[in-house]
């Protein structure tokens, strides 16, 4: 039996290249290198026929240990509470106040880049503290 080695998280956005951006800021993700003959990624991009032009764009791990991320444009707005999302682990390791002020100081980053604060859930018995937060674009997240 063959086990799955890699997989791709495929977020669905209005502006792909944005979005992928911000996910690179947030974990330290890179852009691919550009394809050969073009300066720029705007280059390639307008090297598309018009209908392709700033569909998807895609970061990855600079160390290859994380999943690749992909951004397709869509043409609908996200209405509802995604099923799947992401968390972010910040605070692995630490414990009571010395999590939460690691938690509220990459809270506060994030916002900086456009991100929206949503809850801080308090740890209970079966959990950890998070905070629940949006990307640029409504999606869940969240900081653990």
């Amino acid at each position: 039996m063959t086990s799955v080695k890699q997989f791709q998280v495929t977020f669905d956005c209005a502006e792909p290249e944005r979005v992928a951006r911000f996910w690179c800021e947030i974990l330290g993700y890179v852009v691919p290198p550009l394809p050969e003959g073009f300066a720029t990624w705007d280059d390639f991009d307008r090297s598309l026929p018009p209908e392709r032009q700033g569909s998807a764009f895609a970061c990855s791990d600079p160390s290859g240990v994380g999943p690749r991320l992909y951004f397709q444009r869509v043409p609908e707005g996200k209405v509802v509470k995604n099923r799947l999302h992401l968390c972010v682990r910040v605070g692995t390791g630490l414990v009571g106040e010395e999590r939460l002020a690691t938690l509220e100081a990459e809270c506060e980053r994030l916002v900086a880049l456009g991100a929206v604060r949503v809850r801080l859930l308090l740890a209970d018995e079966d959990n950890e503290s998070c905070i629940v937060m949006q990307d640029i674009e409504g999606n869940e997240f969240c900081l653990d």
